[in-house]
């Protein structure tokens, strides 16, 4: 894959993802006014990780890591892809199921393993509820992350990349109907969920047919290919998986403190935007590209790749973690704080928002190495990494709370995060100079590091004398809009004077995509 349409590609997941984090962000938002922090919402933010949890193992998380290399490689050899795809259906469906029959048996106790918090309230038994609601989500999003594998792997990143709107879709409307309607938000909310997952299934499972891969559900068979795509996608689940088991850590230290997992999931939705954007759309494009080449023998181009991936991170990642650092409690009041949100709720969720805002970098960078791994079917050092920087997250969740509080998980997942970086690039080291960034990248990143802080400096300087608008009911909108774009025209100014980037290099990636 050349590097424009490499960069094509980055844009045209990068789009449709941030589509779906800016609607998500409308979520939010209508959940932070609707409902607020508290014990439903508390009770609400459990249940829905649950099934995000477990996507994390059987979809995107273990399953692109150990499938989407063995496809691609089948399918640039002409072996078959399609029958090792419509094996990994049938084994990945009955496995699932499986999972969401025990999930409904043993709800109570999957809440009490992550909210523990919760037991002799009443958040327990709403979390409960809302769970098995919830839960059987996962099914259709593990089956659309197969199909969303395979589009990938065929370089068709669109309907994959555009299916994740939906839920955002769906959730939105059914918040907005409820109110008018003079119902329960939240049940209007917890129940269009798995219905969301049926329309994201049936997009991309559509958009594959329509790419001549044609899957019909059947019996599993625990074939050879199967099990070599078993032993690869277990360790790859906890390897990928990483950051959720720490949110879920964090989580149930959380829940001692009433509306706290409330505001880490607040915060944990801002820093998830850039993240998401960028960090996705690197791993899509990146992994099944990287497998090509490496099976076709093509170091030099995998380097490039790789280099090219790390540049385009570093470009959206390094301002978007300045700003949360530098502005975390305008961003939050003007987008949170309404309704049933409050300036106290706001101020919580800012510090945790900073605290984040350090780790987003690290969360990213993950984005980047792991498909070094995972494209060499290495899943076992990833998953070893993970093991420590678990038990990093965990200590320090655990021993931080008596001393510093509810914000000790943020600062625990955001070291651990920066824990799991150092393993991976000590890690990558062993496999050569493909796995080392080139000489444009060594002189671009410093460049892209001193224009985030210059632009840093010029957010904290402006909201000194001109914060206040933003404190202003009918101004903060068009003052945090104002903001941010004086904020993108510093960064990528400074940017092209200095040689981090150049802008012609973005009008060409923009039209290809």
């Amino acid at each position: 894959m050349k590097p424009v349409r490499m960069m094509a590609g980055f844009f045209t997941v990068g789009f449709w993802t941030l589509a779906s984090r800016i609607l998500g962000f409308v979520r939010e938002i209508l959940l932070a006014a609707y409902i607020g922090p508290g014990p439903v919402m508390d009770a609400f933010v459990a249940a829905f990780r649950l099934p995000n949890l477990f996507r994390r193992f059987f979809a995107e998380g273990a399953f692109n890591a150990a499938f989407v290399p063995m496809f691609s490689k089948r399918l640039e050899g002409g072996e078959d892809a399609e029958g090792f795809a419509q094996q990994a259906f049938n084994l990945l469906g009955t496995a699932v199921l499986t999972l969401v029959a025990l999930a409904m048996i043993f709800m109570p106790a999957l809440i009490w393993v992550t909210a523990s918090g919760f037991a002799g309230d009443a958040r327990f038994d709403l979390a409960v509820g809302y769970g098995k609601i919830a839960f059987p989500y996962i099914l259709f999003m593990s089956l659309a992350a197969l199909f969303s594998g395979v589009l990938n792997a065929t370089g068709r990143f669109a309907a994959a990349a555009a299916a994740p709107v939906l839920l955002n879709v769906f959730a939105c409307a059914a918040m907005l109907a409820g109110s008018a309607l003079g119902g329960e938000v939240i049940d209007w909310l917890i129940w269009v969920i798995p219905v969301a997952g049926v329309a994201q299934l049936a997009l991309v499972w559509v958009a594959a047919e329509r790419a001549g891969i044609r899957l019909r559900p059947g019996l599993p068979r625990l074939s050879p290919d199967m099990r070599r795509l078993v032993r690869v996608a277990f360790p790859a689940a906890l390897a990928m998986g990483v950051t959720q088991i720490n949110l879920v850590v964090g989580q149930l230290v959380a829940s001692r403190t009433e509306s706290a997992v409330s505001w880490l999931f607040a915060a944990d939705r801002l820093y998830q935007l850039p993240l998401g954007v960028v960090g996705i759309a690197v791993g899509i494009v990146l992994l099944p590209d990287l497998s090509r080449r490496l099976r076709a023998g093509d170091d030099t181009g995998a380097r490039d790749a790789y280099s090219r991936a790390g540049e385009f991170s570093l470009i959206l990642t390094l301002p978007s973690a300045m700003a949360l650092v530098a502005i975390p409690l305008p961003l939050v009041a003007v987008l949170f704080q309404r309704g049933a949100f409050t300036p106290e709720d706001s101020a919580a969720t800012a510090l945790a928002v900073a605290v984040y805002g350090l780790g987003l970098p690290a969360f990213m960078l993950q984005k980047v190495f792991q498909p070094l791994f995972f494209a060499r079917e290495d899943t076992k050092s990833p998953f070893r990494y993970a093991v420590v920087a678990m038990v990093v997250n965990a200590v320090l969740a655990f021993a931080l709370y008596p001393l510093l509080g509810w914000i000790a998980p943020a600062i625990a997942t955001t070291v651990a995060g920066w824990t799991m970086v150092a393993q991976l690039s000590l890690g990558a080291r062993r496999m050569g100079d493909v796995a080392r960034f080139d000489t444009r990248f060594h002189r671009r990143a410093w460049r892209i590091l001193a224009a985030s802080l210059i632009m840093g400096a010029a957010l904290y300087a402006v909201l000194i004398p001109l914060g206040w608008v933003l404190g202003l009911p009918s101004w903060r909108y068009l003052g945090l809009l104002a903001l941010i774009l004086f904020a993108a025209v510093v960064y990528f100014g400074v940017g092209h004077l200095i040689g981090a980037f150049r802008l012609s290099e973005f009008r060409r990636a923009l039209r290809r995509s």
